[in-house]
């Protein structure tokens, strides 16, 4: 399988994406045949090698015809992607990278988001650099994308709106959730285009996955910024199974439901136990997908208890604030996590005591696992007057006939 490791160590645009794509030997002049299948008007697309602190890079310009650059809508993107004969994966991931980008609009705006138009990032602009990338993706073969955390950058940025901090509105919008630094560089180094598209792409954003590398490629930014580079860089490869852990596959995020969360942590010593029950209450209200609690020895020989709540990026903030509130911690730790988890689906069967549900979890296609429901096979205990073991039982039983009888089972 192969993979690309975007390397966001000096942020990501439009056009560094595509340079490091090209850069990677994808053919300008396949790009352009491909592209040339939208029905707009008004760009070409220039790619040149320079040079960066004496890496070798490849930059690409998009050329636009500002008189033909109007002003566009989420939904006269969609018609004209819906015109194209682009390959319907890179047309998913195009609406996709545009919605992203509309929503985080119409957040900032406090607008409806089919009044969001498309100007500020440069409309044409974005549809070659996202289009074009996706397409990209598509012809190198690229089957899976991870990422690293991005630098965006500090200071300030100058746009139509005025002057705004980095990373603009837009761009930390849509990276909710996602690992950032500043990288402490006086620039926007990641760009809303360039925002929604490794946010589109990338399966999850952490350190380098064990891979074997066949290609790399730099994609140059516009600017040159003293003492660096500014390049995407971009690694194409093959996860390399061997290096991993006893056990791992390698293709973890290929065979379940992932995503970023966050962990919230303290330790806590002097307060009294039974305001616990009250916190993890309001901490499940609060929508924290689990929390929990363990007893450890503290400094000074005291029992203590080591909380922990796991909670998104939309309930981070309330979680943690609930927590200062409700318990006598002075600090917490926050911590990107992130979280795997079989795809599932729920079907009954039948037993001598009755139906009960069943929930069922994939790796992939194939059935992994099966389990009975807990409060079914308790209620069939309770009104067939036999022990709930055997309810499990005669559940266990029926599971393996039914989904193992032959081998691992397809969905």
């Amino acid at each position: 399988m192969t993979i690309a490791f975007f390397d966001c160590y000096n942020g990501i645009s439009g056009d560094m994406a595509l340079g490091a794509l090209v850069d990677l030997g994808l053919d300008v002049a396949q790009l352009r045949r491909g592209l040339a299948s939208l029905p707009v008007e008004g760009f070409d697309i220039r790619a040149e090698a320079v040079k960066r602190q004496g890496i070798r890079a490849t930059r690409v310009d998009v050329i636009v015809d500002e008189a033909k650059d109007v002003h566009r809508t989420l939904g006269d993107l969609y018609a004209i992607l819906d015109k194209s004969k682009l390959p319907e994966r890179v047309l998913v991931r195009t609406r996709e990278a545009f919605r992203r980008l509309a929503e985080a609009e119409a957040e900032v705006h406090r607008r409806p988001i089919e009044r969001i138009h498309f100007h500020e990032v440069g409309c044409l602009d974005a549809i070659v650099d996202i289009a074009g990338t996706m397409l990209g993706v598509e012809l190198l073969g690229i089957e899976r994308v991870l990422a690293s955390p991005l630098a965006v950058g500090q200071g300030m940025v100058h746009c139509q709106h005025g002057e705004l901090p980095v990373p603009a509105p837009a761009t930390v919008q849509i990276l909710r959730g996602v690992p950032i630094y500043s990288g402490g560089i006086e620039a926007e180094l990641t760009t809303p285009t360039g925002a929604a598209i490794v946010t589109t792409l990338a399966e999850s954003f952490g350190p380098m996955p064990p891979m074997r590398p066949r290609a790399i490629g730099y994609g140059a930014g516009q600017r040159e910024i003293a003492g660096q580079t500014n390049c995407l860089r971009v690694i194409l490869g093959e996860l390399a199974a061997a290096l991993l852990p006893a056990g791992e596959s390698g293709d973890l995020a290929a065979h379940t439901e992932h995503e970023t969360l966050f962990l919230i942590e303290t330790e806590i010593d002097d307060m009294n136990p039974e305001y616990f029950s009250a916190l993890i209450e309001g901490l499940f209200a609060a929508g924290a997908f689990d929390v929990h609690w363990t007893a450890v020895q503290m400094k000074k020989n005291r029992p203590g208890v080591s909380l922990q709540a796991l909670v998104d990026a939309a309930h981070r903030d309330a979680a943690a604030t609930m927590i200062f509130r409700e318990t006598s911690t002075f600090g917490l730790r926050i911590q990107a996590v992130e979280r795997h988890c079989l795809r599932r689906s729920f079907e009954t069967i039948e037993t001598p005591f009755g139906a009960v549900r069943v929930k069922i979890g994939y790796w992939g296609d194939y059935v992994l696992k099966v389990t009975p429901e807990y409060e079914e096979c308790r209620r069939l205990a309770a009104s067939s007057g036999v022990p709930l073991g055997r309810v499990y039982q005669a559940a266990a039983a029926e599971i393996e006939r039914r989904y193992f009888a032959s081998g691992p089972a397809a969905q």
